[in-house]
């Protein structure tokens, strides 16, 4: 495998996808995109991962269905209405896709769908049908942006990454295009997540490689501890890349997966930073566990803490409910070795050793949290195992996006 290099865009990045979003009417601000079509120009092996709440949004109903065969020849997405809980959810779905079919010429069964935004409201299923119609000849390599845009729900930035790679004598691209702010905790943790590739990868290998890379980035990603009833995470790999088919676990699988984890990583990050209200962007990397289960449940009790990523907020160096954290989500936890220190682009600088604390300087702790980015080190030195975790801290502004999110 090649080195990876990240590059500019994000779905459309990948030979032969193109795209476009536009503002149909779903949301009443006529200033904000609300819905975006991605297609590939010949079908693909597809996978998919979806939230693990029992409330399902009707789409990823439709979805599971529609790429049940391993493929599927692109997406639609609405913003603004989740269509979860809400009358006619399957038929308006299905309805999307069905006018995608017919405005571009693929099969209706071969389209990956969702929706995002305020639960239990009926979608305004004209108006979106107009939208799809009035992108028809619109779509192209410079609309992923667009895409990217109209997905978004109280995101404040848009979400998209993209790399490359030699993989099977070739060079493999991936991109994604991600929305997510709030409602977003492990397992799913990503709200909307649109992968495109060009790599040549069976369907099997492509699901594979795809729960993987979702175990490692996107279920270890918690902004506020309620996972959504849309989360998906969903890929397409349409095979122009003309690599060496990858048919079988080795070499190309494996540069694939790390090729994925480069994208869905850079993605998850950008989840965490733009965290409803939040003021900086957490990473807790756990080393020295006995287990990788022992790591990623240290690392994730501590990123979802209320209590710690309140402390953050405030640049206040309170160990104290790192160590709690990590008793409480790993019950078998020796925290005796424990050591635990804060870094940012500002310096390190150690808080507790031993499981214990010892004396350190407030004032140039504070400095080093007062940074946009926090790294939030734990050495349990028990074993060799690792994993990081990402977060936000929890704000005032939080309270006041959620207070009245519905108007």
């Amino acid at each position: 495998m090649g080195k990876i290099g990240y590059i500019t865009g994000g779905v459309t990045a990948p030979l032969g996808f193109t795209a476009n979003g536009i503002h149909c009417g779903v949301r009443k601000n006529r200033t904000k995109k609300d819905l975006a079509i991605i297609l590939s120009e010949r079908i693909g092996a597809a996978a998919a991962v979806y939230t693990t709440n029992a409330v399902k949004g009707a789409p990823i109903a439709v979805t599971k269905e529609n790429i049940a065969d391993g493929y599927a020849s692109g997406f639609v997405c609405n913003s603004g209405i989740a269509n979860t809980c809400a009358p006619n959810g399957i038929r308006h779905a299905q309805t999307m896709c069905a006018e995608v079919a017919a405005s571009f010429g693929v099969k209706a069964n071969d389209i990956i769908v969702a929706s995002t935004g305020v639960i239990g409201q009926e979608l305004p299923i004209d108006a979106i049908t107009s939208g799809i119609r009035a992108l028809k000849g619109t779509l192209t390599k410079e609309g992923g942006e667009d895409a990217a845009t109209a997905i978004m729900t109280t995101d404040t930035i848009k979400k998209e990454a993209a790399a490359t790679a030699i993989i099977g004598g070739k060079k493999v691209t991936i991109g994604g295009i991600a929305k997510g702010s709030g409602m977003i905790h492990p397992n799913m943790a990503t709200m909307l997540v649109f992968v495109t590739t060009d790599a040549d990868i069976t369907p099997e290998l492509l699901k594979v490689a795809l729960k993987a890379s979702a175990e490692d980035t996107f279920n270890m990603l918690s902004v506020d501890g309620d996972t959504s009833t849309n989360d998906t995470l969903a890929i397409i790999a349409n095979g122009k890349a003309e690599n060496a088919k990858i048919t079988q676990k080795g070499a190309d699988f494996t540069a694939f997966k790390k090729l994925l984890t480069a994208v869905t990583s850079k993605l998850c990050k950008m989840l965490a930073r733009d965290g409803e209200g939040a003021t900086k962007l957490l990473v807790c990397t756990v080393t020295g566990a006995a287990s990788k289960a022992q790591a990623k449940k240290c690392a994730r009790g501590v990123i979802s803490s209320s209590l710690f990523k309140a402390a953050m907020c405030g640049a206040d160096a309170n160990w104290g409910r790192i160590l709690c954290a990590m008793g409480y989500s790993d019950p078998t936890l020796n925290y005796d070795k424990t050591s635990v220190s804060f870094s940012s682009v500002k310096g390190e600088i150690v808080v507790c050793e031993s499981g214990t604390g010892i004396e350190f300087s407030e004032e140039r702790a504070q400095e080093i949290l007062l940074e946009e980015e926090i790294n939030i080190n734990i050495n349990i030195n028990y074993g060799k195992y690792s994993a990081s975790a990402f977060g936000c801290d929890l704000t005032k502004k939080y309270v006041e996006i959620n207070g009245d999110y519905r108007s």
